[in-house]
């Protein structure tokens, strides 16, 4: 990437441009399980209040040009595995801002004590993302046939993807 990207917390005064970033991607119906006709309200609560750290990726200028969730993968005994969901403004993608957000969101993952990250559905079109998830280390460990109901494409599979955290097995 040409220019410096600056990786900050999320403060509540950012969510216009987080939803901003989210509402196209979301009404797409191609890589997120969220209804394409997701409220504003709904969203927030999705991105927002469900995760553990939210982060936005800022350019020189101080737009909004990206952001991740991260949190726990599931409840309780599955609590040590992250997941993170990530969203680049599409004016900026295929810059390295997504693998930017994923070293990011591993480092941060490990500082908070999470054992692995996994991705639960990842698209089986999304080829970028898998691409961008493979070069930052992470395995695909299966396939869910015709998980995600893909808006243009119909019942699409989806992949399963992991990546260890620290040294020694995997969880």
């Amino acid at each position: 990437m040409a220019s410096p990207l600056q990786i900050r917390p999320y403060v509540p005064a950012d969510w216009p441009a987080v939803w901003a970033l989210l509402e196209p991607v979301f009404r797409a119906g191609e890589t997120f399980p969220h209804d394409p006709a997701i409220s504003e309200s709904e969203a927030q609560v999705a991105w927002v209040e469900h995760s553990q750290s939210v982060m936005v990726a800022m350019d020189p200028a101080g737009a909004v040009v990206a952001t991740y969730y991260l949190r726990p993968n599931s409840l309780a005994l599955g609590a040590h595995v992250a997941n993170a969901g990530y969203v680049v403004a599409e004016h900026c993608r295929r810059q390295g801002i997504g693998s930017r957000l994923c070293q990011h969101s591993l480092q941060a993952a490990r500082r908070l004590g999470f054992r692995a990250m996994q991705f639960n559905l990842v698209v089986s079109t999304n080829t970028a993302g898998i691409r961008c998830w493979q070069r930052n280390g992470f395995q695909e460990v299966g396939t869910l046939p015709g998980a995600f109901r893909h808006k243009h494409l119909g019942y699409v599979d989806a992949l399963v993807m992991i990546q260890g955290l620290v040294e020694g097995p995997a969880p």
